[in-house]
Parts: C-alpha cells; structure tokens; sequence
C-alpha cells in the first residue's frame, strides 16, 4: 500500500512538472511569435500601439485577479508608499522597454531585438555585480568578455553599433532588479503597473483621436479589433510564464527562456534581414556566451 502511495506521488510530481515545463515552453514561444503582431500593425505607429498594449491588459489582467481573489494584494500595493515608489519605477523602465522593442520591430531590426533578449542573463548578472554585490565566476567573466567581442565586432566591422539591443537588454535587467525589491505577484505586480500607467494612456489616445492622428476608431473594425487584441496577448504569455515559474526550477527557466529570442532571430530571418558577416560573428560570440553561462549556473545549482 506505502508503495503504491508512492509511486503515485512520484507520478502526480512529475506531471505536476510536465505540465510546468509545458506553460514555459508556451510562454516563451508567445513571447517569441511576438514581432508577427508588431509586424501586422506595422503601419500603426509605435506609441499608439503601446497605448493599447496599456489599455487592453488592465481588464484582462484584472479579470485573473478577480478570479484568483487577490484583491487584497493590490490594496496592500496602493496602501505600501515604498512599494507603490517602485512599481511606479518598474513601470517607467517595462513601459520604454516595450516602446523600443515595438518599434524596432516596426522598423525591421528584428535582429537587434532578439540580440537584447540573448544577452538579458549577462546583463541580470551584471546587475547582481552592481546591485547586489555578487561576484562573477570564472566561466562567467568569459561570458561577459565574449559578448563584450561580439559587439565590438558589429560596431566597428559592421558600422552597427547595437544600441537597441543594449537597451531591451538594459531596461528589462533594471526593471527585473526593481520586481525582485518588492513583495507581490508576477500578475498583481502587472496589474498595478498598468493602472498606475492607466491615465497617461487614457489620455494620450483620447488626444490622438482628437487629432485625428490615432488609427483607432478610424481604421475600421479589423484594425480596431487588432489594437484590441494587444491586451490579451500581452497578458497571457505571462499566465504561462507564471505557471512555468512556480513549477521548475530556476536552472530550466535559465535555458527555456533562449526560445524566444531564436524564434525571433527566425523571424528576421524570414523577413529578409540582411544577415551579415558582422552580425553573423556577434550573434555566434553571444550564442557561446549564453552556452557558457548556463552551462555554469546549471553546474553550480547541480553542485548545490
């Protein structure tokens, strides 16, 4: 009968794992499919897409707090002056983050996208280094050495100096250091983020409506639609991504979270990006760098 209870056990932990690394994987692939979106309301400008992007995740992310009664972690949010002070920090730095990736995007840099979301694990322990006063190992000096090449490279031999990249890579490492400085839920953490952005949005977009500079409301019923959308689907990766969080281990989110950024790499591929010899040597420089670090944290958690 023990042997029996435990084998189910064993079962039911290892499904309960399955099914972690299933919402992981799913919310990495979202995030990587993003530029299709971007690329869809291309002719809508950047800003105005990020309005809606503001706009449209306030209701579905309240929608999940509703359901998961966490109401009272919002109240505690708005009542923390100290936490209110930094979500209003994280929100700046998630909000420019965005902007930059929307319009890079738009703009075809693809490329340079998918090269800031690579090098975002250099940049958090970069920020450890700086924030926290971590040191960094051996292998992982060599990491940071080898990316530091790969743009060296780009800037010089290819004319191209990565600003993009440096700054997806930047902003989101910064607002990572903020989230982890405060007490509350990946998604009542969101929803504060975005209500606190809420009026600036509100307002903005009623001022481009008013000008007529705004495709909302004028471009039709699918575009319309389509802004819509940009609510859900920011949100719902993030579902996964939570799910995934609360079920694996550190190390695996560490290495799932390269899907996105290689579908995205694809992508502008596919869109005809000019992959070039500097970029081509920047991108191998970064790739060997992030084997190289996870390979390092993987081993010293295993070591642990």
């Amino acid at each position: 009968m023990i042997h029996k209870d435990s084998n189910l056990s064993l079962e039911t932990s290892e499904r309960y794992k399955r099914n972690g690394l299933l919402a992981g994987i799913t919310a990495f692939c979202l995030w990587g499919v993003f530029p299709l979106y971007f690329i869809l309301v291309r002719e809508v400008s950047s800003v105005e897409v990020l309005l809606h992007r503001v706009i449209w995740a306030v209701p579905i992310a309240a929608a999940i707090i509703h359901f998961r009664r966490q109401w009272s972690e919002i109240k505690d949010a708005f009542k923390d002056k100290i936490t209110l002070g930094y979500l209003c920090a994280s929100a700046i730095f998630i909000a420019g983050n965005w902007l930059v990736y929307i319009a890079a995007v738009q703009q075809e840099q693809i490329f340079q996208a998918s090269l800031g979301y690579y090098i975002n694990p250099l940049f958090f322990a970069l920020a450890g280094v700086v924030v926290m006063g971590e040191k960094l190992r051996g292998v992982q000096s060599l990491a940071f050495v080898l990316a530091a090449i790969g743009v060296i490279v780009l800037t010089v031999s290819g004319g191209e100096f990565p600003a993009i990249a440096l700054f997806l890579g930047t902003s989101f490492a910064i607002y990572g250091v903020i989230r982890k400085k405060v007490m509350i839920g990946a998604i009542a953490g969101l929803l504060v983020e975005h209500v606190i952005l809420l009026p600036l949005a509100v307002i903005w977009l009623l001022y481009l409506m008013v000008a007529g500079k705004a495709d909302f409301g004028s471009g039709g019923i699918v575009v319309n639609a389509t802004l819509i959308a940009a609510g859900p689907i920011s949100v719902v990766p993030l579902m996964f991504f939570v799910v995934g969080t609360q079920r694996l281990n550190l190390s695996t989110i560490g290495i799932i979270q390269f899907i996105g950024p290689t579908l995205m790499f694809l992508i502008g591929v596919l869109q005809g990006e000019e992959l070039t010899i500097p970029r081509i040597i920047c991108f191998g420089c970064i790739w060997v760098a992030v084997i190289l670090f996870c390979c390092d944290s993987w081993l010293t958690v295993r070591r642990r």
